[in-house]
């Protein structure tokens, strides 16, 4: 029997301020290229740096694909490594976006939990990618910096029930090409997917049909 394809939806970010070329839509773009193998279904967008585009797109992706996990990339001019978000933060987003527009309540869902974790263990994810050799250096954080990174990732979370995922790349050449983050990406992903089948497999033992 034909193993049915597991949709994962991938997304990075437009330009945005001095940023004429977004590293994190380049390193998707190179993902797809590579793809995530034979039994994965990927699909990529670019979303803009606009909390309404945000507010808007991301459940339509959610409604539209189903996806086993959503991962989200953005661009973080300060990071020298490929960093894994672990949450995702409700209040403080006070930065205008390419709009020139941000929420007047400077939250992202009214009433929501303060912060939501991703379901994914980041920390293990971050040991196996290590452990493969890359080339590329991949760290942890808790902090995805109140803007429309954390806002995109806190909005998939709540959407998602914590199905979902974060990665911030540094700027192209600082100090790492795009094929290496495409290549890492690749990487990260396979290992979240792994990851995410394992904790569902214990879950799912006793559910057998």
């Amino acid at each position: 029997m034909e193993k049915t394809r597991r949709p994962v939806v991938v997304t990075g970010f437009g330009p945005f301020g001095e940023y004429s070329v977004n590293a994190s839509w380049i390193a998707v773009q190179e993902l797809e290229k590579m793809g995530l193998g034979e039994d994965v279904d990927l699909h990529v967008y670019e979303i803009p740096v606009e909390y309404q585009a945000v507010q808007r797109l991301i459940p339509a992706l959610w409604k539209k694909h189903s996806p086993q996990l959503i991962v989200h990339v953005g661009l973080s001019g300060m990071a020298t490594t490929v960093t894994l978000e672990k949450c995702g933060h409700n209040v403080g987003y006070r930065g205008l976006d390419n709009c020139h527009f941000c929420p007047g309540s400077e939250c992202c869902i009214e009433g929501g939990p303060e912060c939501i974790d991703s379901i994914i263990d980041m920390d293990a994810v971050c040991k196996r990618v290590s452990a493969l050799g890359l080339d590329v250096t991949v760290t942890i954080s808790e902090d995805a910096g109140r803007y429309l990174c954390d806002f995109t990732y806190y909005t998939s979370l709540y959407q998602s029930h914590g199905r979902s995922a974060f990665v911030h790349v540094p700027p192209l050449g600082k100090p790492y090409s795009a094929e290496q983050l495409g290549r890492a990406l690749q990487a990260i992903i396979e290992e979240m997917l792994n990851v995410l089948e394992q904790s569902e497999s214990n879950i799912n033992c006793h559910n057998e049909h």
